[in-house]
């Protein structure tokens, strides 16, 4: 009878604690001050480039890495108006597979487009020559640092402004309808609570699978066959920085939708704390074998934290166990 008693009383609780949510104070401090900072950044970034380039890359640096941290702790809302036009994909086009921005990069100043002198222009040339990774490229790979065309500053220039410019569309839409749809829900986007919920918890989870699987996955690799050079802006010594900025972001949307749940937050803090202590900026340990062994402990940490999210987030926001946060059925 008492086992009856504690389903019944789950079933109950379930509803209640995604109805107690509030969805507005998510999107306050969590979505909005996060595009808001990637904006502010990014057009700082804009700014120092206008001013910079001529005077040396070195310039540029402070003003790049903290844009750059700006996006990573955004990159995980993947949703509403950082998809539409491919706004996220001309912000962090990566994984690369095929090498194919510098080659893009390097075509565009080879044949001196005229885009790279036109924003409105550029904003119509592959994806994979715009953004934070193209950025990366033109600043910290020998092949374009060592030997710079007459059009780098120009190019710099523009991926700067380009990068700018999204950024304050990305906030625009949010800021000019977005974040009421997915605050009050009972809309075409957002047909109930329930729905914007798992949109958050989806973007929560994936965000997590990314970094796991993404982020530490691809310089892994295999153990007979590691590919450091697969790090995420390795070129930049960032690999191991976006790991634990978007840990950290997680772990303050997991804060919101947990309600400050103490063991969560504990769960995350460990595996920050795991992270921070690898000291590996650009994941090189993937090549020895006991340094291996920590990375893969960190990307087991990070799955673990996923799978005891599905057992104890989950059900409290009325989120089914047949949930499949990859399809975001």
């Amino acid at each position: 009878m008492l086992k009856v008693c504690l389903v019944f009383l789950s079933v109950l609780i379930a509803p209640v604690a995604a109805q107690a949510l509030d969805l507005r104070a998510i999107v306050d401090q969590h979505i909005l001050s996060g595009y808001q900072q990637l904006a502010d950044r990014s057009a700082e970034l804009a700014k120092a480039s206008e001013s910079s380039c001529e005077a040396g890359h070195d310039a540029l640096t402070p003003a790049f890495h903290v844009a750059f941290d700006a996006w990573v702790a955004v990159s995980h809302l993947r949703f509403g108006p950082s998809e539409q036009q491919d706004r996220a994909f001309a912000l962090a086009f990566w994984p690369d597979s095929r090498g194919v921005t510098p080659k893009t990069l390097s075509g565009l100043l080879r044949s001196q487009d005229p885009a790279i002198d036109d924003l409105a222009l550029y904003q119509h040339v592959s994806i994979a020559a715009r953004g934070f990774y193209a950025l990366e490229f033109l600043l910290f790979d020998a092949a374009f640092v060592d030997k710079p065309s007459s059009k780098s500053c120009a190019l710099i220039k523009v991926i700067a402004e380009d990068i700018s410019a999204n950024a304050n569309a990305i906030l625009e839409g949010w800021n000019q309808g977005y974040a009421s749809l997915l605050a009050e829900a009972n809309n075409d986007t957002y047909r109930s609570r329930d729905e914007a919920v798992k949109q958050l918890y989806t973007s929560l989870t994936t965000g997590l699978q990314f970094t796991a699987m993404t982020r530490l996955g691809r310089p892994l690799g295999t153990f007979s066959k590691p590919r450091p050079k697969r790090a995420e802006a390795r070129r930049s010594g960032r690999s191991l920085r976006h790991v634990i900025l978007s840990l950290k972001a997680n772990q303050r949307l997991a804060a919101l939708l947990s309600d400050n749940d103490k063991a969560i937050d504990a769960r995350f803090q460990h595996v920050i704390q795991q992270a921070e202590d690898l000291n590996d900026p650009v994941l090189q340990g993937v090549n020895d074998p006991m340094s291996r062994i920590r990375i893969e402990a960190l990307q087991g940490a990070i799955n673990t934290i996923n799978d005891s999210l599905a057992l104890d987030l989950a059900p409290k926001l009325g989120i089914t166990a047949g949930f499949n946060s990859m399809d975001g059925d």
